[in-house]
This record gives C-alpha cells, sequence and structure tokens, in this order.
C-alpha cells in the first residue's frame, strides 16, 4: 500500500495537477468469451505525454502502474488494476486532489465504481447497470468503444 504521507507536498501536488490537465479516470468494457461474465469491467487512470521522464516519475510515485510507448512517440501511462486503484490511486488523489470541477467530479465518480466493483458489482448484470449509469457523468460522456445497449444486449 502506498504510503502517500510520505509523499513530499510539492511532488503530490505537482502530480496531482499534471493528472488534472493531462489524465483521465474511466471504465473499460472488453468482450471476453473466457469469462463467466460477458465482459470485462476494468477501472482505468492513464495519462499520455510525449515526455516518458515525467510519466516514469508519476509511476515511481504512485508505485503502480505500466508505462509503454504508443505510435507518434507519445507514452502512456496507465493503471488498470483494482487493488493498486484501491490502495495507491485513490488514496493519493485522495490526498492531494484537483482543482478542476471536472476532474473533482470524475474523481468522485470513479470512487464509486471502485467501491462498487470492491463488492463484486461488475461480476452481475444488476451490478453492471449500475455502473454504467454512473459512467454516464464521467469525461463528459466522452467517447465509448461500447454503448450502453451493447453492453446490456449480452444479457438477454
Amino acid at each position: 500500500m502506498l504510503q502517500v504521507n510520505r509523499i513530499p507536498e510539492h511532488i503530490g501536488y505537482y502530480f496531482a495537477g499534471f493528472v488534472d490537465g493531462e489524465g483521465s479516470f474511466h471504465m473499460t468494457f472488453r468482450r471476453r468469451k473466457d469469462y463467466r461474465m460477458p465482459w470485462k469491467v476494468s477501472l482505468c487512470l492513464n495519462v499520455s505525454q510525449k515526455d516518458r521522464v515525467i510519466l516514469a516519475l508519476l509511476k515511481r510515485h504512485l508505485k503502480c502502474g505500466t508505462l509503454r510507448s504508443k505510435s507518434g512517440g507519445v507514452w502512456m501511462y496507465e493503471v488498470n488494476n483494482l487493488t493498486a486503484i484501491h490502495e495507491n490511486v485513490i488514496p493519493f488523489f485522495r490526498r492531494f486532489g484537483f482543482l478542476s470541477a471536472k476532474k473533482k467530479r470524475d474523481f468522485s465518480t470513479f470512487q464509486q465504481m471502485a467501491k462498487l466493483m470492491r463488492q463484486d458489482a461488475h461480476l452481475n448484470e444488476a451490478g453492471i447497470r449500475k455502473l454504467l449509469k454512473l459512467r454516464e457523468h464521467m469525461n463528459d460522456g466522452g467517447k465509448r468503444k461500447h454503448t450502453d445497449q451493447v453492453i446490456l444486449a449480452v444479457f438477454g
């Protein structure tokens, strides 16, 4: 578990501001035939940037996640492990917070989703419906690979 109180304030607030502007909290649905449920549901924090060094420092301070290159010289830092989200990501951003109303709102929704997933809501249709309802308000509706209708259609 991340010891968030050991992170120097100037570092914590720097990265909170960085993620406020460049990061995204979201939920993904991937169709899977090898799962008990038809969808693999994941929460994710991601930050894309051309400067790998900043993302590597963020990864080091959060003590979780992966860093990988994408096309065009862009790097992506991503955390999608639910335990790491509960133990590292959420405590970090609870302590250091955000200034923008949008990111505060998305993070609040993200925390609600994480709580539901810890209660296995992503493993049944009723829970997925709750998660989708929360997802509606994240990232200003944002573009989605799968619509709610497509996700729910597999339940009949």
